[in-house]
């Protein structure tokens, strides 16, 4: 098909959400292939969510504002204890220390000997690698197997994988997903140090890294930083470390200045749209569908409220 424009664009559109949510799984046979654009395009309201004031943190740099959706459901005491750090601002006038190609942008104190002192956050937690599988209970199944998990699919907009058998379930690192930086031990990490996946999903690292949240807005800006030169990507001048302005939960910023950002419900027909679009694409570029589709390919959407 060539093509919608105008009014019949968004009719087929709309009729392809419907018959998608009527195929089975994994079908590839649909009489209507709309591409992702068209899917967003067809969307109601209410297949969207706004992020939650509490659980969303602003990284403020130079160049602009990075916004983050935190993860407390897989992550709740690192995401806590994140939040005390937050505010008793504690990386503030800290800076971006870490751009390593392919692999992560990392930020926290550049002095490693001499690191600024806590206040009332805790400076190590027990690892939270997986969560009991009761606690998720928004998790929407990708119909595609998976090399490193059982299951895999999203949960309320996070990547997450799960497996029946040991009755646990996590976060996947995907491109843009955050984590909390630590050393050989399993409770060496706080949230003290943060990072994002810049590269390929590292997917080895499931289940050894609590994951904290993901990127909603402002991957251009930690993607685009010059790569360290360093031992595994840190930055091996002082100069060349990117200070941190600030980093502020939404929450505890005035709300007419904040980031307004929506996120498409994972658990909507319209976003089971969205994956059909790209695991099958139309439209006459396309010569071969893959008829499949990755955990860290699946669509995400997000739009700026109006």
């Amino acid at each position: 098909m060539q093509g919608f424009s105008g009014i019949n664009k968004m009719a087929l559109a709309a009729a392809a959400l419907a018959a998608v949510a009527a195929a089975p799984a994994g079908s590839a046979e649909l009489a209507v292939k709309p591409t992702l654009a068209d899917v967003i395009k067809a969307s109601t309201p209410a297949d969207w969510r706004p992020l939650d004031p509490d659980n969303t943190m602003y990284l403020e740099l130079p160049a602009g504002r990075v916004v983050i959706e935190m993860a407390p459901v897989f992550a709740p005491a690192h995401v806590d204890n994140i939040r005390t750090l937050v505010r008793e601002k504690y990386f503030d006038g800290l800076a971006v220390i870490r751009s390593q190609d392919n692999w992560v942008v990392q930020w926290g104190d550049p002095d490693e000997i001499n690191r600024r002192p806590m206040k009332t956050a805790k400076s190590s937690l027990t690892g939270e690698f997986t969560v009991p599988l009761k606690n998720d209970t928004s998790f929407t199944r990708l119909p595609d197997r998976d090399g490193y998990a059982p299951q895999v699919g999203h949960s309320n907009g996070f990547p997450s994988a799960r497996d029946p058998k040991s009755g646990r379930a996590w976060l996947a690192h995907c491109y843009g997903m955050v984590g909390v930086g630590r050393d050989t031990g399993a409770d060496s990490g706080s949230g003290s140090s943060l990072y994002v996946v810049i590269g390929h999903g590292p997917r080895h690292l499931d289940r050894n890294i609590t994951v904290v949240g993901r990127v909603i807005a402002g991957m251009p800006l930690l993607s685009t930083f010059p790569r360290g030169a360093g031992a595994m990507g840190f930055y091996d001048k002082p100069e060349l470390n990117v200070p941190i302005a600030a980093v502020k939960m939404a929450a505890d910023v005035p709300e007419a200045e904040r980031s307004k950002f929506e996120v498409m419900r994972t658990d909507s027909a319209t976003y089971k749209a969205a994956v059909e679009a790209q695991r099958n694409r139309g439209g006459p570029w396309t010569k071969v569908a893959a008829g499949h589709i990755d955990l860290c390919n699946a669509p995400l959407p997000v739009r700026e409220q109006k």
